[in-house]
């Protein structure tokens, strides 16, 4: 098999060894299941695959990881999650695993959804834990640098039981963003991810003028320091999905939408007109496109442990960035190759056929 060049060298995987069974149905071996000019689809479990001899030549290598992985749900789910200690002593694992993989001024950003305690109107301080457990683990060397909110008006109203049955509770309608990093300095250039400017701020620039002086939150705004007329606006750390007033337009900090209720779109298209049910926890692109062009050059090495269908890899390739996905179930890979296929994205990289 060729391997994916990082950095002028090539990483050869090396030869699986077969486990051992117990006359039951093998697992799937580790292996790459789908391949781009712009990155490699593994099959196999995270861990093992990132701590095998598959990954030592991206130690230090990978800019960006970006993923969602399965939420700490009291629930099963079709794409499976633990619950409880297990989650929590599975998650915070991870932190030393995916550091070792991360250059030095990389990345680690993980979008984690609320949880709640069984049976009970309470929420759970699982996805709390879990954060803390992974930032503080003492071989990770990681620290926080800023927390994202990603809130979606259009998520089914939950957890059901006590928002739309009992009504006692509101519904449970944004997720977190977690920036973790190595450094205290990150690579990130907030340049990259401007908004638009608002029609307030236009006019404000037209006009050249403002109400400066102190405000009752004791700031002091300069005569001059809103005339200074950049690209943009700089971004938020809330992302809004859809408008909150409807007479106000969503000022993305990027082309992609970042709706994930689209249903006319080529993805959701295909899949449908193949009976192929779309992964039910998809990260939106415009999320993974924020992050990866703010954290991000092309070229650079993008990561998503978690992949899926694979928006990571997808987005990555289109904003020119090399990708490796992984998921332990070949299922994904489907629909992966569905977003490699979209007429839309053809134009821009020329993919390989399908391996």
């Amino acid at each position: 098999m060729r391997g994916q060049k990082v950095k002028g060298r090539s990483v050869r995987p090396d030869v699986v060894r077969k486990p051992r069974t117990s006359g039951k149905t093998p697992p799937i071996l580790p292996h790459i299941a789908q391949r781009e000019r712009s990155g490699l689809y593994w099959i196999g479990d995270s861990v093992q695959l990132l701590t095998s001899a598959h990954f030592h030549a991206l130690r230090g290598k990978v800019n960006l990881i970006i993923t969602s992985p399965p939420f700490p749900l009291n629930s099963k789910k079709s794409y499976g999650n633990l619950d409880g200690s297990k989650y929590l002593e599975w998650f915070a694992a991870l932190a030393p695993v995916l550091s070792e993989l991360l250059a030095p001024n990389g990345s680690v950003v993980i979008e984690l959804g609320n949880s709640w305690e069984p049976e009970r109107p309470v929420q759970s301080l699982l996805h709390l834990e879990a954060l803390i457990a992974f930032a503080k683990h003492k071989r990770a060397n990681l620290r926080l640098i800023q927390q994202f909110v990603c809130y979606n008006p259009s998520r089914l109203p939950s957890p059901a039981q006590w928002v739309t049955i009992k009504r006692i509770r509101a519904v449970d309608s944004f997720t977190h963003v977690w920036w973790l990093a190595k450094c205290d300095l990150p690579k990130a250039d907030n340049r990259r991810v401007l908004r638009p400017y608002s029609k307030a701020m236009r006019a404000l620039l037209k006009r050249a003028e403002y109400n400066s002086g102190r405000r009752p939150s004791e700031h002091v705004l300069g005569a001059k320091s809103f005339l200074k007329r950049h690209r943009g606006a700089i971004a938020h750390n809330v992302f809004e999905l859809e408008p909150l007033d409807s007479h106000r337009p969503v000022r993305l900090p990027n082309a992609f939408a970042f709706a994930n209720t689209r249903s006319n779109d080529y993805f959701s298209r295909t899949c449908r007109s193949k009976k192929i049910t779309p992964h039910p926890a998809r990260m939106p692109e415009g999320l993974a496109a924020f992050f990866i062009k703010f954290l991000t050059k092309p070229n650079d090495l993008v990561l998503d442990p978690f992949a899926g269908s694979n928006t990571t890899g997808y987005t990555a390739a289109r904003l020119h960035r090399r990708w490796i996905a992984i998921d332990r179930q070949k299922k994904y890979v489907k629909q992966s190759r569905i977003r490699f296929n979209d007429p839309a994205f053809a134009p821009k990289v020329k993919t390989r056929r399908k391996p």
